[in-house]
């Protein structure tokens, strides 16, 4: 459905021209789930949002790449074409849905009107749609609570209905962009539920970006793993979690709080991400790693194909490490 080719995206700033997005590739298919996760300033919503052109122009451009969607290219749309795929064929469920919402809108009439632009129809028919796209999300008394203001929802609530927003018009692909947020365990459960519920009635692909492993062990088929604008690990998800192949990927899994480690001192990628002005040479991810040697520093790793011992290939996986055999018989 969706097949993303050597994207590459840069902000030009005063300090020199940031690589935010330096030649991503990935694919997602219909009723598949794809997580893209990493660091903030990893370039995971920054892509999400070339790839739905959203993205502000200037600062930031698309310089190179293709953004396949059902086999045309995203990219060389005119305007008007491509606003016809954003929201009809393609949405986007924003991370925090008090800044995505107008806040002087009654949330009936913003879900309304995906309905009176895209569908033709009107007012009361729209607002009519509003309130079976809030019954579809869980939100109690719809037809009481059509009226009301975006403030006047919990968080949790306000995060369904941006994922009714995004499902108005049954599109065939979602982008989530962190969209659990500032939500307690139990809310981002249910939100992760919900999605989850609603992308297999619809048959719909999705991808969800997230820094939180934990949020996407139950939901995702496959990962792509991003640092400093660049993919440096694939695999499908149980196999990730099992065996990771580059050390970045080993330091986000052992971050993540167990039962196990009461009283333990909790584990920390140490360092910070680079400047993406100013990326260092080799491995850009070479400052910070506990496997690094002498070519790290000097050879940028290619995205490897990931094979067991035997040189059996390994399907889906991938390592931007040079010693991703080290890592992945480590595991």
């Amino acid at each position: 459905m969706l097949d993303v080719r050597d994207l590459q995206v840069e902000f030009r700033t005063r300090d020199g021209i940031a690589k935010a997005v330096n030649g991503v590739s990935y694919s997602v298919d219909a009723g598949e789930t794809l997580a893209v996760l990493g660091e903030s300033g990893s370039g995971k919503s920054v892509t999400a949002q070339a790839v739905m052109g959203i993205l502000d122009s200037p600062p930031g451009f698309v310089t190179g790449g293709e953004v396949l969607f059902k086999g045309e290219d995203l990219l060389t749309m005119g305007r008007e074409a491509r606003r016809k795929v954003r929201g009809a064929k393609m949405a986007m469920i924003f991370q925090d849905a008090l800044s995505a919402l107008n806040p002087v809108v009654s949330v009936g009439a913003q879900l309304g009107e995906m309905y009176e632009v895209h569908r033709g129809m009107s007012r009361k028919a729209a607002r009519a749609k509003a309130v079976e796209l809030m019954e579809r999300v869980r939100i109690p008394a719809a037809h009481q609570r059509v009226g009301d203001y975006p403030h006047q929802f919990s968080g949790g609530m306000r995060q369904r209905i941006m994922i009714a927003m995004a499902l108005a018009l049954q599109p065939d692909l979602i982008i989530a962009d962190e969209p659990t947020t500032a939500l307690d365990v139990t809310v981002q459960a249910q939100v992760m539920d919900l999605l989850a519920e609603l992308q297999r009635e619809y048959n719909m692909g999705l991808i969800l970006i997230t820094h939180d492993l934990g949020v996407v062990a139950d939901v995702a088929d496959k990962i792509a793993v991003m640092y400093a604008g660049r993919i440096v690990e694939t695999a499908p998800v149980h196999e990730l979690y099992k065996r990771p192949a580059h050390p970045y990927t080993r330091g986000l899994l052992d971050s993540i709080p167990r039962l196990d480690q009461k009283g333990q001192e909790l584990y920390a990628i140490k360092g910070l991400p680079p400047n993406l002005v100013a990326i260092p040479p080799g491995c850009p991810f070479n400052p910070r790693c506990p496997r690094v040697q002498d070519v790290c520093r000097t050879d940028r790793p290619p995205l490897y194909e990931v094979a067991e011992d035997d040189g059996t290939p390994l399907p889906g996986r991938t390592s931007a490490c040079h010693f991703w055999k080290d890592e992945l018989a480590d595991a």
